[in-house]
């Protein structure tokens, strides 16, 4: 498989990301240019924003959470060069949940829904990992 196969996945998840950061800035801006929200009380990471705001801001900090895990298991694949079709196609499982965890976060929130989309992200993300620690604790690497 060659590298580009497996960095595609993660370049989407980091377009995710980046994308979900500039919506929440554009709503935030947009709260506070409005006036509905002040500065001092926001300024200390008080949970002052309004809903919709809220909303997209924590979907985009779920996107740095068990995302930081698939980061660094692709820099671990890449390094050790153990790239390979089933890495491949876990990490797009694992992007395309997380691409339906924040259309249902930031669009419905139907908690059971997102949950279920969280879950076959962290089943895909932790198949990776142990097939990536049997190959490299199996090679002796």
């Amino acid at each position: 498989m060659s590298v580009s196969s497996l960095l595609l996945p993660v370049f989407v998840q980091v377009g995710l990301t980046f994308m979900l950061m500039l919506w929440m800035g554009r709503l935030r801006m947009a709260a506070l240019r409005s006036g509905r929200v002040k500065q001092e009380d926001i300024a200390l990471r008080q949970p002052n924003w309004p809903a919709r705001a809220t909303q997209v801001a924590n979907c985009f900090h779920n996107q740095l959470e068990l995302p930081f895990l698939f980061y660094a298991l692709v820099a671990f694949i890449l390094v050790t060069s153990t790239t390979s079709l089933i890495f491949v196609i876990l990490a797009w499982v694992f992007v395309v949940s997380r691409i339906v965890h924040a259309w249902i976060h930031t669009g419905h929130n139907e908690v059971f829904q997102r949950g279920t989309a969280l879950g076959v992200g962290f089943v895909a993300l932790a198949a990776m990992w142990i097939i990536f620690a049997v190959r490299v604790l199996s090679s002796g690497a």
